[in-house]
């Protein structure tokens, strides 16, 4: 690791993987030799739950540029070490993909094969797009990453240098769902039609949702992520036979990594593939199922803020949105409890006052909350309000009518 450290130079801009492609083990190695890091200028994709080191504080003057906010990064962000770019994943992809050369790319990658080529394992989602654009590239062979086979691969002579370690792989656990998780994902599974594309995102609401569709037939994975459910969802036959489910990153267990490995189910690509709107759009029913903070009576949706300030980004949600809208029998689903901090809050508002709009009005579809289903496309705005008055918590209907008639007597 020590020869990869050599390589950071003061005023160069270097990628690192982020999700669960990031590496343990360099994140240790800079934590323990911060110096590192000053003048550098790190670019890499870092996920809220996922990614726990916060680079831009091991030196004063380290900067890095990610897309979006997380808790960790709060005070690093008001120091001015930490940019956000407000990005979609598709957005990302083409910055990556069209950005000034990188001075260096770190690859996180399986053991190679005979023939001298390693797999980018379980992230494969901006990694292969950095690597191309990069003018010296170094490549971390660990042997805890599996390889995938049908996935992007590095040839070993493309490397500048390679480092061999072990180092543990990014898991993401999931907790139980509640029962008011479990009754959204009850609602929302009748939705989805036998033989759909399927997206589905992060999020407790969304996360329940594998488990109840297990009854279901010849589904297919279309998604940025695929998560411990996939699993869950092949055992039970609910998956299409074949070779047609395509991710971007595995988020689970270790446990589901080897299980995905072995069993060749997904084919894992990079973000152009995965979020490629008009290659989604193409597929009958696909369907994307994503979760929200909050959404008002115009159908508006909010991904990002909380309390007035910035609490994650748009992510992919805006690609499978809209991709899903074009799709025949295609639609986009947002999942989430009615209400926040315990039920006081309730999550359904007249009007977003949050800095931005994560999702507008025009890509209003579906909204399923633990009060039932509220059917937005083509609907007026008096009829769009009604139905998500009638999914919100009981507790708050009578204001949010009110707020409702307020707003509708000044538009």
């Amino acid at each position: 690791m020590r020869a990869l450290l050599d390589m950071f130079r003061p005023g160069e801009t270097i990628y690192l993987p982020g999700a669960t492609g990031e590496v343990v083990a360099l994140a240790e190695a800079l934590s323990a030799d911060p110096e590192r890091l000053r003048g550098v200028h790190l670019l890499s994709c870092l996920l809220p739950g996922m990614n726990r080191f916060d680079y831009s504080a091991m030196a004063s003057d380290a900067r890095v540029t990610t897309f979006l906010m997380q808790p960790l990064l709060r005070a690093s962000y008001e120091a001015g070490r930490i940019s956000i770019m407000p990005l979609s994943y598709s957005g990302i992809a083409r910055y990556f993909r069209n950005a000034a050369p990188l001075d260096l790319a770190v690859a996180h990658v399986s053991t190679p094969d005979a023939q001298g080529f390693a797999s980018f394992g379980i992230a494969a989602d901006f990694s292969p797009i950095a690597w191309m654009r990069a003018r010296r590239r170094v490549a971390i062979v660990n042997s805890r990453m599996p390889s995938i086979r049908r996935g992007p691969r590095i040839q070993m002579g493309e490397a500048d240098l390679i480092v061999d370690c072990e180092s543990p792989l990014v898991e993401v656990g999931s907790a139980p769902p509640s029962g008011e998780l479990q009754t959204i994902a009850q609602l929302a599974a009748p939705l989805v039609p036998d033989g759909a594309a399927v997206q589905i995102g992060i999020g407790g609401a969304p996360g329940a949702l594998w488990s109840a569709l297990t009854n279901h037939r010849n589904l297919r994975l279309r998604s940025g992520m695929a998560a411990e459910g996939v699993r869950l969802l092949a055992e039970k036959g609910a998956l299409a036979d074949g070779r047609d489910h395509c991710a971007g990153i595995a988020a689970g267990t270790t446990a589901l990594y080897d299980y995905l490995a072995e069993t060749n189910l997904i084919e894992f690509a990079d973000t152009l593939t995965t979020h490629d709107g008009s290659r989604l759009a193409g597929l009958p029913s696909f369907t994307a199922i994503n979760s929200a903070l909050e959404i008002d009576l115009f159908g508006q949706v909010n991904l990002e803020w909380q309390g007035g300030r910035m609490f994650s980004g748009v992510g992919g949600a805006p690609d499978f949105v809209r991709a899903a809208l074009a799709s025949p029998g295609g639609q986009a689903m947002i999942l989430m409890p009615s209400t926040a901090r315990g039920g006081t809050i309730s999550r359904i508002v007249p009007r977003l006052d949050g800095p931005t709009i994560s999702l507008g009005r025009a890509d209003a579809d579906v909204v399923v909350t633990e009060h039932g289903v509220a059917r937005l496309r083509g609907c007026s705005m008096a009829e769009r309000a009604e139905a998500l008055i009638a999914i919100a918590d009981e507790r708050f209907r009578e204001e949010l009518r009110s707020d409702w008639q307020r707003l509708s007597a000044t538009l």
